[in-house]
Parts: C-alpha cells; sequence; structure tokens
C-alpha cells in the first residue's frame, strides 16, 4: 500500500496549525464543558434543552469560541519542541514532530471538516488525550469535555454523552467499549448510528468477537484499529476494518490485525523467525527521542535489551533510533501486522512456553463468558499455576453451571497445558486508570475471592471413591485429600492428569470435567449403569426432569434432573447397536448420519430410525435459547447434515460464500473448511462408510470431500449448477444426484466415474429417494414429472414418467409401510402415487410449496407439510386425508422436522407428544408439540414456543434430541436446544 509522504504538506509545527484553524472561524464554539446537570432527573427539561445550534449547548454548559482561546493562549505554542510525558515510568521525551504527523495522516486518510463534534475523555495522564485535543482544535471542530466526576462514578455515562451531543469521531479502548455494548443494546442506539461516523480502537488487543458486536450495532460506523505507545507519539501502525472480512477469507484470526505503518514510520521485526514473525522495533518520525536520563543502547545488543529500550541502529551512514516495544507480531501475506503477545505475558508452566493472551481468547469464545484475564500463580513455596478470572454474561448468580462445564469446554480447545487451575467468577475485571485490566490488582484480589463449589450428592460406591482418591494421591505425591478437594487447585497439572487417567483407565477429559473425587466417582457410577457418554455439566444443572419408563411394569420413577434415560421403541425391535443422547448430543457405539425430512442412514443400513427414545417430564413453559452459532460470511440456505462417528457429532454445512465446513456439534468449533468454486445451497451427503461427505455447488460441481479433514478427494462437473442434495446408493455404491443442466446423474463413487446419465427436460432441485423393497428410484423435475427407474440391472432403465401437473422443487419421501412416494407440488397440492405411477390420492393446501414432505415412524400414518400460506398440514398416508393445520401466521419455505429421539410426558396425559420443528421465512423457529393419542379423530397440537433469530430461513432444520441446528440468512448456522421455564 503506497502512503502519502506527509512532509511535503505545508506544516512546520502544532502551533501554526492551530492559529490557522482558530482564526479562520474565530466565532466558532470550539469547547463546550458539559454540566453535571445536563441529564439531571432533578432539572427540569426546559432549563435542560438544547440550543437549536450545532453542536447542542445545554443550558447549564460552558462554551468557548475559537477567539476566546486564542485570547487565552498566546500560541500554543512556540516553545512546544518537545512534551516530556510521565504517562509511564521513566518519563518520555517526544517531539512535537511526531504528534504532528499522527495528526497530518489521520487529516490525509479521515480528514474533519470542522462540522464534527469530538469527545475528549481520556485522561491527561495518556499520550491518546493529545490526539483527542489536536483532532478537533487543529481543524475547527467541536470538543466536548464532559464532567470527569461523573464519568468518575459511572463511565458507562459515555454513551449518554454519545446521543446528547451527536458524538461523531470516539477514542477508546476496546474494554471500554464492551463494557458500553450493553449500553447501546438497551439505549437509544438510532441517534448514536446516525452520527457516529468513526470509531478509533487502541491501547488493547481487539478481539473479533468484539468486531462482530460492533459493526451489528453501528452498521455504518468505520472502525479503525490503531497501535502504538507513548514512545511512538500514540501511534504507529493502523488497520481499517473495513478490510477485516476479505482477509478472514484466507486467514484464521481471533483478533483485528494491527495493520501497517503509518507514513514516516518504519516498523520491522526482529528476532529469529524475521521478517514475518519477530518483536516489533518501530523508527521514523514518530519515535521519542528517549527516556529521560536513560542512555541509548547500540542496536547490536539487542538481546540484553530490557523491555521498553530505545536503541541506534547500526548503519553508519544514517543514525535511526529504534523503539524496543517489547511485544511480539506476525505479518499476514497483505503485510498486515498481527499483534501475538508480549514478553511479560508468556509464561512457563511445566515447561511448557504459553502466551496468557490466546488462553484469554480461546475463554472469550464460550457462549456464556463476556470477559476473561489469566494470571500465573508463582507465589514462593508454591507450585505455579495458572488462574482464569471470568466475567460471565449470564450473571454471578448462575456461574455454576458455567464453572462445571467450563474446564471441559476448553479441552477440544487448548492443549492440557494451557487450561487453568482454578477459574474464578467476578463481576467485572479491575482497570488501570488507562482502562486497561490491571492484572496486579488482579493477582492481589485472589484472597477476597472464593471458588464456585458446591458438593452435595454422596457417592454409594465408597470403594470406587477410595480407588480414586489413592491414585489422585500418588499422582500429586501426598498423604490424604478430601472428596471435594479439585486436582488441579492442590498442584494437579497435564502430566500428573496424565499419570492419573492411565491408572484409573479413563480419558483425560473426564478428570478436567470432573476434576474432583466425588466428581469424578459420580461420573464414573453413571457409566457403570449405563450412562455411556461423558455429561455436559451445565445441562445437568438447568436440564429437564426426565422419567425412566421400565419395560416390565407401569411403574415410572424419577431420575436426576438433565439426565436422558434411554427406551427402546417397539418390542419385537432390536437393533444391533443403540445410539445414545446427553445434553450435549455425545454418542458412543455407532455411526448415523440425519439430513433433513427425517431422512436417516445408519453405518450398517439405511432405514427410517425406530431407535432409541429419550424421555422428558415436560413443564407447563419451555422456551428455545442458542448454544452456540458459527459465521459462514454469507447466506445458508443448505440444510445441515448431523453426522455421528467416532463417538461425536459433526455438523456438514455450507454457504453462499462458498464455505463449506464441519463444525463440533458439542461446542460449535469449526473442525476444518474448505473453499469451494461455488455457492452452496444444497444440503451435503455421506457415504456409507462414512469416509467422505458428498456435496455439489452452483458452479456445476459435485465434490466428494474426506470427512476428517475436508480434503478433495474426487470432483465431477455437472453442466450447470447443483441445487439437489445427493442420494448415497449404498447397496451399488453409487451417489445419484440431479443438477439445473436437466440431467440426473449415477457417480460410482469406488471407481470415481459417472456410470449413468438421464436427460429429463427440466432442472432438478429435490433429492430423489429409493425403495429397496422393490430396488426402484424416483426423481422429480421443475417440468413437473416424476419419474421411476429399475435398479435391478445394469443398464438401468425407465418404468414409467407421470406427468403431476405443476412444478416440483422439493425432495421426495418414500412411504415405508405402504411403498408410496410422497411429492409436494409448486401448486399447493400433495400426491401421493404407487410403484407403477399411478396418483392414490391428492391433498391441497392454501399456498406454493417449495419443501418436501417430511414422514417419520413416530407420527404413524401422517406425513407433515409446510406450505408458504403460512400454515403446517398433516395428511393421512394412506387415504390424503386432512388430519391437523396448524397456522403460524408467516410463509413457510424449508421442510418441518420430528424430532424421534424426544418424547414429551406432562402430569395431565397418559400419552406422549412429540415435537415437530418448523422455521419460517421470516426466520422465526416454532416448535409444535403434537399429542399422539387421536381422539375423536381429532390430534391435538399447539405451539409449545418461538425463536426469532432476526434472519429470514430457507434451510429445513435438522432436531435430534432436543437439539436443532439449521442455517439462516444472518450468515450463521446455528444450534439451538429446549428448556424448561420453571
Amino acid at each position: 500500500m503506497k502512503q502519502k509522504n506527509l512532509c511535503s504538506l505545508s506544516s512546520c509545527c502544532i502551533s501554526h496549525e492551530f492559529h490557522k484553524s482558530a482564526t479562520k472561524n474565530p466565532n466558532k464554539i470550539a469547547v463546550i464543558h458539559s454540566s453535571l446537570r445536563h441529564r439531571d432527573s432533578n432539572t427540569t427539561r426546559s432549563a435542560t434543552s438544547p440550543s437549536l445550534q450545532h453542536p447542542p449547548v445545554y443550558a447549564d454548559d460552558v462554551s468557548f469560541t475559537y477567539s476566546e482561546l486564542l485570547e487565552a493562549v498566546d500560541s500554543l505554542s512556540s516553545h512546544l519542541r518537545f512534551i516530556i510525558d510521565g504517562g509511564v515510568d521513566p518519563a518520555v521525551i517526544l517531539p512535537s514532530l511526531g504528534l504532528l504527523n499522527r495528526f497530518l495522516w489521520m487529516q490525509d486518510m479521515y480528514p474533519l471538516h470542522g462540522e464534527e463534534t469530538l469527545l475528549f475523555k481520556t485522561s491527561v495522564g495518556f499520550i491518546d488525550h493529545l490526539q483527542e485535543i489536536l483532532g478537533a482544535l487543529l481543524t475547527s471542530c467541536t470538543l466536548v469535555i464532559p464532567s470527569f466526576r461523573v464519568l468518575k462514578e459511572n463511565i458507562l455515562s459515555i454513551s449518554e454523552y454519545l446521543q446528547d451531543y451527536s458524538i461523531n469521531r470516539l477514542v477508546a479502548v476496546p474494554s471500554l467499549m464492551r463494557m458500553l455494548l450493553p449500553t447501546f443494546q438497551s439505549s437509544n442506539i438510532t441517534s448514536i448510528q446516525r452520527s457516529l461516523k468513526l470509531l478509533v480502537l487502541s491501547g488493547e488487543i481487539l478481539h473479533i468477537s468484539l468486531w462482530n458486536s460492533l459493526t451489528k450495532l453501528l452498521p455504518d460506523t468505520s472502525i479503525l484499529n490503531l497501535y502504538g505507545s507513548t514512545e511512538v507519539s500514540g501511534d504507529c501502525t493502523y488497520f481499517d476494518c473495513k478490510r477485516l472480512t476479505s482477509i478472514l477469507k484466507t486467514e484464521s484470526l481471533s483478533t483485528v490485525p494491527i495493520g501497517i505503518p503509518i507514513p514516516n514510520c518504519e516498523v520491522v521485526l526482529v528476532g529469529e523467525d524475521a521478517p514475518n514473525n519477530g518483536e516489533l522495533y518501530v523508527s521514523g518520525s514518530c519515535t521519542a527521542i528517549g527516556y529521560f536520563n536513560h542512555e541509548i543502547t547500540h542496536l547490536k545488543s539487542v538481546n540484553m535489551l530490557p523491555e521498553y529500550s530505545f536503541c541506534c541502529s547500526d548503519d553508519e551512514k544514517e543514525s535511526k533510533i529504534y523503539f524496543k516495544t517489547g511485544d511480539f507480531a506476525k505479518k499476514l501475506p497483505s503485510d498486515d501486522l498481527v499483534f501475538v503477545g508480549r514478553n511479560d505475558r508468556t509464561v512457563k508452566v511445566n515447561g511448557n512456553r504459553i502466551a496468557l493472551e490466546e488462553i484469554e481468547n480461546t475463554i472469550r469464545e464460550h457462549e456464556y463468558v463476556g470477559d476473561a484475564a489469566v494470571i500465573l500463580n508463582n507465589d514462593e513455596g508454591e507450585i505455579s499455576y495458572l488462574e482464569a478470572y471470568i466475567v460471565t454474561k449470564i450473571g454471578y448468580d448462575s456461574v455454576k453451571s458455567v464453572s462445571w462445564s467450563l474446564r471441559g469446554w476448553l479441552v477440544d480447545k487448548l492443549p492440557l497445558a494451557m487450561i487453568s487451575s482454578r477459574f474464578f467468577f467476578v463481576d467485572s475485571l479491575p482497570l488501570s486508570s488507562s482502562g486497561k485490566v490491571d492484572y496486579k490488582l488482579l493477582a492481589s484480589l485472589r484472597c477476597t475471592m472464593s471458588e464456585i463449589s458446591s458438593e452435595n450428592e454422596k457417592v454409594p460406591d465408597s470403594h470406587l471413591l477410595q480407588t480414586i482418591k489413592e491414585a489422585f494421591c500418588d499422582a500429586l505425591g501426598t498423604k490424604e485429600i478430601a472428596d471435594t478437594d479439585d486436582f488441579f487447585v492442590i498442584g494437579g497439572d497435564s502430566v500428573s492428569a496424565a499419570h492419573t487417567c492411565y491408572k484409573l483407565g479413563i480419558n483425560m477429559k473426564m478428570l478436567y470435567t470432573f476434576s474432583t473425587p466425588l466428581k469424578l466417582a459420580m461420573s464414573l457410577l453413571n457409566h457403570k449403569l449405563g450412562d455411556d457418554t461423558i455429561l455436559d455439566m451445565e445441562v445437568l444443572a438447568t436440564g429437564p426432569q426426565v422419567l425412566a419408563e421400565h419395560k416390565d411394569t407401569d411403574l415410572k420413577s424419577n431420575k436426576p434432573r438433565g439426565r436422558l434415560s434411554s427406551k427402546l421403541g417397539d418390542d419385537e425391535y432390536h437393533p444391533h447397536k443403540v445410539y445414545k443422547l446427553d445434553g450435549d448430543l455425545n454418542v458412543d457405539n455407532t455411526s448415523f448420519a440425519i439430513s433433513r425430512c427425517n431422512k436417516v442412514m445408519f453405518g450398517e443400513k439405511h432405514i427410517m430410525s425406530r431407535s432409541f427414545q429419550a424421555t422428558w417430564f415436560l413443564e407447563e413453559k419451555a422456551s428455545i435459547r442458542e448454544l452456540w452459532k458459527v459465521h459462514m460470511e454469507s447466506c445458508v440456505d443448505a440444510s445441515p447434515l448431523v453426522v455421528a462417528r467416532e463417538n461425536d457429532i459433526f455438523v456438514y454445512i455450507g454457504s453462499h460464500s462458498h464455505k463449506f465446513i464441519c463444525i463440533k456439534a458439542s461446542s460449535g468449533f469449526v473442525q476444518w473448511e474448505v473453499q469451494l468454486e461455488g455457492r452452496v445451497e444444497c444440503s451435503a451427503a455421506i457415504l456409507g462408510d462414512f469416509s467422505e461427505v458428498v456435496v455439489g455447488c452452483y458452479k456445476g460441481n459435485i465434490y466428494f470431500l474426506n470427512s476428517l479433514n475436508g480434503i478433495i478427494s474426487w470432483t465431477y462437473q455437472t453442466g450447470d449448477e447443483v441445487k439437489a442434495q445427493p442420494l448415497v446408493d449404498k447397496q451399488r455404491h453409487l451417489v445419484w444426484c440431479g443438477s439445473y443442466d436437466h440431467n440426473l446423474y449415477a457417480l460410482d463413487y469406488r471407481r470415481y466415474c459417472c456410470v449413468y446419465k438421464l436427460n429429463c427436460d427440466g432442472s432438478i432441485y429435490g433429492s430423489p429417494v429409493i425403495n429397496e423393497d422393490d430396488e426402484r428410484l424416483y426423481f422429480a423435475s421443475t417440468n413437473g414429472s416424476m419419474t421411476a427407474l429399475s435398479l435391478k440391472e445394469v443398464p438401468f432403465s425407465v418404468l414409467w414418467l407421470q406427468d403431476m401437473g405443476s412444478p416440483i422443487f422439493g425432495s421426495l419421501s418414500i412411504d415405508h409401510v405402504r411403498g408410496n412416494v410422497i411429492c409436494c407440488l409448486v401448486n399447493g397440492h400433495i400426491v401421493a402415487v404407487d410403484a407403477n405411477g399411478s396418483i392414490l390420492w391428492r391433498g391441497i393446501t392454501g399456498g406454493p410449496i417449495f419443501a418436501g414432505p417430511c414422514v417419520s415412524h413416530v407420527l404413524k400414518n401422517q406425513v407433515v407439510i409446510c406450505s408458504r400460506d403460512g400454515s403446517v398440514y398433516s395428511f393421512g398416508l394412506e387415504n390424503g386425508y386432512l388430519l391437523w393445520k396448524h397456522d403460524l401466521g408467516d410463509p413457510i419455505s424449508s421442510s418441518a422436522y420430528i424430532d424421534e429421539n424426544l418424547q414429551f410426558i406432562s402430569d395431565n396425559s397418559v400419552t406422549s407428544d412429540r415435537l415437530i420443528c418448523v422455521c419460517t421465512s421470516s426466520g422465526v423457529i416454532v416448535l409444535l408439540r403434537i399429542n399422539l393419542e387421536c381422539v375423536e379423530e381429532k390430534y391435538v397440537v399447539r405451539e409449545l414456543c418461538r425463536l426469532d433469530i432476526k434472519g429470514a430461513i430457507f434451510s429445513s432444520p435438522v432436531m435430534i434430541g432436543g437439539r436443532i441446528f439449521v442455517g439462516c440468512r444472518d450468515d450463521y448456522v446455528h444450534r439451538l436446544g429446549i428448556k424448561n421455564e420453571i
């Protein structure tokens, strides 16, 4: 990026710039000193109403014009050649040229025109206050000075000043903006959105999560991330966040880059891995002369320099002064620098070099964490260990559930050596006078805090508990340990944890999740009793109450809240394997795939699942909550593919940004992502051996991706867009997929070739279906026809073609009891066709249908249809009679999903209910509760709860065990869950 040389501009010093600005606008208001009373509730409205002029001056405010400033300041001044700044120790000798260079660059890149209003809020002990002053007074703008007494008592009142004075430019540290976010959300944000044109952030790391929040609240505000210190005139690099979206397409970052040097500043990286990684050294017009009464060291001695040191270069032709920042950075291919950490924030624990910022950034990704700070406790005479201080989003009173789940959650995110031994939950992190986290004060407050712990359970197996305690003692070298002692608090680390887990024969994640003997014993005991999963303790604390149904009796007994008890379906059905769900959807000993319209594929055979069932005792009220969401950079119209393998669950989905990703369902962690050639609108499928995921894109490609790492194994090119979900034919080792080019393709995924191609005179948007009972494949197209293929022998042959009378966009479904094909038409009709192509019955809805029908074994004899008229319909599979209709009042473009793995019991019902998830086009997710008992030929269907996620939805949801996965046009894929409202 080429930079303009600002030295060529006609400016000799700050005082001349101020004189030009002031004499040009002598009668204009330069400074407004805001009064204590301008928002005083005891003051009448008329007394505090602003004047009609701009900027607004309230009745009790004191204002000064530029001519008044000129009289008070003879010049600003010709003697102001150096500034001795005491904001740090030792004092910095700072030439005014550096401040002028910084001002001229800002005015050149982000000009002020004299009509803007700026806020002065930084303490005069810090360098940023000079740019707040100079930015306004050197450009004939107005500077608003708030009451510092008000700010001291309530820093959040800044949002009021932004509204009342229509502030156009704000300089702040990121932690202050994080504190202000709730006030933006609750206040009249519209006025701030309208007035605030530029937000300048500096002094701290700017996290991607905070940038996301700010851009959503302030979509029209430019955000600038600056890096620097007093020694470099405040700032020496900059990054315009308008470029961040494009960078994130190729770079995985947790923090916003600090960018490139401003003009007349030189920034170099010094170290073993230079020039792309190293410590930041700064030179040029921005650099201070040095510290008062401190010598400047030669650059050859760089390894012996203390932090915050000045040195001179080796170049004898030109002597340069460099400032050694103590900060480390890496350089991106775009030449932007990314802050990595500091020497003093890098520690060693058990021989592992650990950057504390990395741990803090990871903890902040947890859905219930608002902010975090991590320090090393290395008190004399004690074993060194990490401590994390957490500010939660859900309030201090609700931290118990977070404390139980956080350490286990971190196991999937960080190396074990980086997981904190102790977690403290605080209302807020202590800040220094500059607004940064005060780590020294944080450590001193430790003695006034207590960890969240509660052990009220008793283990019925005392031998098991004693065995665990002996393993703890052996690993930690201690003689005694209490039932409630935390392994990591009393000296445990990743090495001793590995020793303990080896001795007990358990997975290390269990110890990190259940870190006291009592908790671990309870978990292992549940494991013995048949709960083979590692439970999410958050769900145990807040989840629903469960009833276990005994097979041989009618008795029902209460289980602990949140544990799902298993129950096989029909007595005559005995699968070799069943999958078990806990609150975090953990599974064991099987592989299966679930996609829209209740399509289920098991590792052994493809069936419409009659499988493991969970029973939930439902209260009168329930709600839907967001569990996680993953940013996809553009609209997500594809439906998710949910796959269980290797004792875990993963979500595969693509978006309009060409991105296709694999997400860990329990945490929302992106396992891998790949950029395809075109946007992805269709759902994916997975091969029968679960080795590869298959997905199409708008460029006409059908991709075969390694399911573990996303590497492309094979690509087949069709003639046009692929919007249909591929269908995996396990018996013949084929993948069937339609295209916009009017062709149906059969791809042999073992030999990597196309073995069959059929033109059907219409685009294929929906997925085909196969009925293995008669070895037939059925597919439909937008020309309104349905076709049947015989798969009994090669070459495949067309058995019949039936004109349905209207275009077909949705996928087909099979009535496995009768062998009929169910098809939805754009004209609002639903049709059942037998194996010979004869139409058996036809149902009619009140609007167009663009999605496929939903058939599930748990709603016997029903097919559920969603229509654009805003209603959900159920028709009888045998005769097409309308069984029930429920109006949501909002158009629906996607298919419904019936949760086959969760049934409900309530006090006033002797039968179990089922949930149906429906997503409206406007972004409302609705759960319908249907009672399976038909009384007087009527079904009772009512709305259980709904959630508006503020984005259009054309993705069909997938729901399993009370958890919902769905894509949205807010650029996210969401995971949501239901919970009781007590």
